[in-house]
């Protein structure tokens, strides 16, 4: 009797794998395809996410970042922008303070620029932010990070309220397995916040 229930067990994990499987591989899709669109128009506030800073400059990934926002807030899509992200290991900076001070050096006065400096994770920078824009009764921004990020990000913040238009920061577009192992990660990670697992 053992090894029949055992063989219906064994069906049905491998069922409920390929079901999730089947999920994952279509999320990862709808992934790709947000990551190269550019959903611009007149918000509230531009949200930069964070990326990592070296004693207090930011990484090259960072930088294009924070130059996207540059670009938008100069072409007047938004009246503010917001940095985000956490100390990341860093005892002296974070993400978001190295943000302030390099759209300052460029010209940002300083009462447009907010700043989300707690966050460790993507999911708990987009709760602070949404936090802050709430508090300023801000209701719609413009995401800027890498493409294969947007689709995750916005999902979180239209969960808080907020109506979210992605701008991925310019990059050359490379179909290769390095991608598409980043959409495959950002798919499980955006599976698992549906089910109420951070990461």
């Amino acid at each position: 009797m053992k090894r029949p229930l055992r063989l219906i067990a064994f069906l049905v994990f491998c069922v409920a794998a390929a079901a999730a499987l089947a999920r994952v591989m279509s999320v990862a899709g709808d992934i790709r395809r947000q990551s190269i669109v550019d959903e611009l128009r007149s918000a509230d506030v531009i949200v930069v996410l964070g990326a990592a800073e070296y004693s207090g400059k930011p990484s090259p990934i960072l930088e294009a970042r924070l130059n996207h926002a540059l670009f938008l807030y100069r072409q007047q899509w938004a009246p503010r922008i917001l940095t985000t992200g956490g100390a990341g290991g860093d005892p002296t900076f974070t993400e978001a303070e190295v943000g302030r001070a390099y759209l300052s050096r460029h010209g940002i006065p300083s009462e447009a620029i907010l700043t989300e400096t707690a966050g460790s994770t993507t999911l708990e920078s987009t709760v602070a932010a949404a936090e802050i824009m709430r508090r300023m009764n801000l209701k719609s921004c413009i995401v800027v990070s890498d493409g294969y990020h947007i689709y995750r990000v916005k999902k979180m913040l239209e969960s808080q309220g907020m109506d979210v238009f992605g701008s991925p920061r310019p990059s050359e577009p490379h179909d290769t397995w390095q991608e598409r192992w980043l959409y495959f990660r950002q798919a499980v990670a955006y599976c698992l916040w549906r089910v109420g697992v951070a990461v």
